[in-house]
């Protein structure tokens, strides 16, 4: 994409830049009226595209990223004063990364990095979840982030998952799975690391 931005790009990236604070964000607070669709895309990799083309700045992708929210109706840039629906083609964001860490508590943390620098811990507010494709078996493991936008974890980091996962009897027979914070989550179905 151009250096230069487009009306509505360039209106989002200011809103985003005189955001209050260090943080992320209010977007849950602001509530303005449905201005359309921007022809923004969120590819299943994570890659942004405008217009066709991909966002390579990855300052203005992470900046892009903070004022996300999803409704209902689908996932929208947010501003004061305005809201435009974009498109995503699987989750927001990608999980690149898993590290063990101990949490405040002193227990033990699965802490994970997005792809557009989010670091999350995942726990009863954070929750790990699996899909499994009835057609291919294959899975797609998500992780909640904030305010109901999740990440898909990549595969390689899924791998890792696995391998930490420890067997836990449950209502439908044994089952791999990971702690963080306190809660377990299941990376597959029952049995299927007996097959």
């Amino acid at each position: 994409m151009a250096e230069a931005l487009s009306g509505g790009l360039e209106t989002v990236a200011q809103a985003a830049r005189q955001a209050p604070g260090r943080g992320l964000p209010p977007v849950h607070l602001w509530n303005p009226a449905h201005c359309g669709e921007i022809d923004i895309v969120i590819k299943r990799n994570g890659l942004w595209f405008h217009e066709g083309t991909p966002i390579g700045r990855e300052a203005l992708v992470r900046l892009f990223s903070t004022v996300l929210r999803k409704d209902p109706d689908g996932i929208y840039l947010v501003t004061p004063v305005e809201k435009m629906k974009i498109t995503v083609e699987d989750a927001p964001f990608v999980a690149v990364r898993v590290d063990r860490a101990k949490n405040d508590a002193g227990g033990e943390a699965l802490r994970f990095l997005t792809n557009v620098g989010d670091e999350v811990e995942a726990g009863p507010d954070n929750a790990i979840r699996v899909e499994m494709d009835p057609g291919t078996g294959e899975p797609s493991p998500y992780l909640h982030v904030r305010r109901g936008l999740e990440a898909l974890i990549a595969r390689p980091v899924f791998y890792e998952l696995v391998e930490m996962a420890q067997e836990r009897e449950t209502a439908d027979g044994p089952q791999l799975g990971v702690s963080s914070n306190g809660a377990w989550f299941a990376v597959g179905p029952a049995r299927a690391h007996l097959v």
